[in-house]
């Protein structure tokens, strides 16, 4: 038998050169003066393909073969007619940016979007895999972001570096693609930075209805950056409010608390409001066991990662504890400290989910003081992902868009 060429067959027997025209094993083309100190012949083989003298030996076993858009690239002009058997380019992709995705989709609307998820995610029609952690020390780290459902995937890429404010850039970035879940075709291309700070200002305002007192009123707001703005901003379209804005850095404090009617204050001033949200990198603790009081509902949004606290380990322990999820936040959220430390167990903690379908308790009474880890989790990225989709579809919002 002769040898095939690259492990692919000759498609027509009478096409076969002589024995003596093979190298053997490899099967390719004796080239006068060759020796095997010259290019690869992997290389020769697609040189050949690419001057379409290989007559018709380098392709499939028959038209309509295995490779329809290489074959169809070498026999263009040679008998077959033009877009035959071709699979069609993809699609140009949409993508959106950081000011569409924020006039896409509402405060209002994401908090609804993201309580459904949460429902959506617990009763097991949406699906997500862990969060994975790629360290980029001494700098800050990456996380890859995986989800399912509503007929959608979602994978984010974002990026966590605390000290580039000090270089003029954001602390948060990265980009999500969406893709049909039933074809695998990417759908669109969306900034993560929006979707992040809005999704994670939606989870507040989900767990301060479900955990925090029905009479709960106020806010206070440690931490005014991005996250923190987008927390207060959905905690006000949720009703709640007026607040106190603290952060280090007295200017952000004040803009915020000046766009929402609020006022910027200390941190004392904002741990005693009926909702306290702590929104900060993470670095240093913010909340100690004596800031703790009867009734209070304490939203922990900073801790996101590996290492990251902004409670001490007494005052976690001595909340009823509730998380988004409970693997995620015992292994890299607020939790995780207490956690480690062997004073708190999984069954002292309810994931919010349990709690949306009612089939967990949530505040256990009026005095208690309740703690929320967030660490954010991809299904809420979908949720708010999917509604910029269809915004984009039904012509709310614009989108460039790229071909690949």
């Amino acid at each position: 038998m002769y040898q095939k060429a690259i492990g692919l067959r000759w498609i027509c027997p009478e096409a076969r050169p002589p024995r003596d025209a093979f190298i053997e094993p490899r099967g390719l083309p004796r080239i006068p003066g060759w020796r095997r100190s010259d290019p690869p012949w992997g290389r020769l083989a697609h040189e050949a393909l690419n001057r379409r003298d290989h007559r018709g030996r380098l392709v499939g076993g028959d038209v309509g073969g295995h490779d329809r858009e290489l074959r169809a690239a070498v026999h263009a002009g040679k008998g077959i007619q033009p877009g035959a058997d071709i699979v069609p380019p993809m699609a140009p992709l949409p993508v959106i940016g950081y000011d569409a995705v924020l006039a896409a989709v509402s405060p209002e609307a994401a908090i609804e979007r993201v309580h459904d998820a949460f429902l959506a995610f617990h009763r097991g029609a949406w699906t997500m895999p862990a969060k994975v952690y790629l360290d980029s020390p001494p700098f800050g780290d990456f996380r890859a972001m995986p989800a399912l459902g509503g007929g959608i995937a979602l994978l984010k890429w974002v990026s966590s570096f605390p000290g580039n404010p000090a270089r003029g850039l954001p602390t948060v970035s990265g980009v999500i693609c969406l893709s049909d879940a039933a074809t695998g075709q990417p759908l669109l291309l969306l900034d993560a930075r929006s979707v992040t700070a809005l999704r994670t200002g939606a989870v507040a305002a989900v767990a301060a209805k479900a955990l925090a007192r029905p009479d709960a009123q106020t806010v206070g707001i440690i931490g005014c950056g991005l996250h923190g703005a987008w927390t207060a901003r959905c905690l006000a379209a949720a009703g709640y409010g007026p607040g106190v804005c603290y952060d280090p850095i007295a200017e952000s404090a004040a803009e915020l608390a000046a766009e929402l009617g609020w006022r910027a204050g200390g941190r004392s001033e904002a741990l005693r409001a009926d909702i306290a949200c702590c929104v900060t990198p993470g670095s240093e603790i913010v909340l100690q066991a004596g800031d703790l009081r009867p009734g209070l509902h304490l939203n922990m949004l900073g801790a996101d990662g590996h290492g990251k606290a902004e409670a001490t380990l007494g005052a976690v322990a001595s909340c009823a504890l509730f998380c988004d999820e409970w693997e995620q936040a015992s292994h890299g959220g607020e939790l995780a400290g207490a956690v480690a430390a062997g004073l708190v167990a999984r069954e002292r903690v309810t994931e919010l989910g349990a709690v949306l379908a009612g089939e967990a308790p949530g505040r256990p009474g009026p005095e208690a003081a309740t703690l929320f880890d967030s660490t954010g989790l991809a299904i809420q990225d979908l949720a708010v992902a999917a509604a910029v989709l269809e915004a984009w579809r039904s012509g709310t919002i614009k989108a460039q868009t790229v071909e690949l």
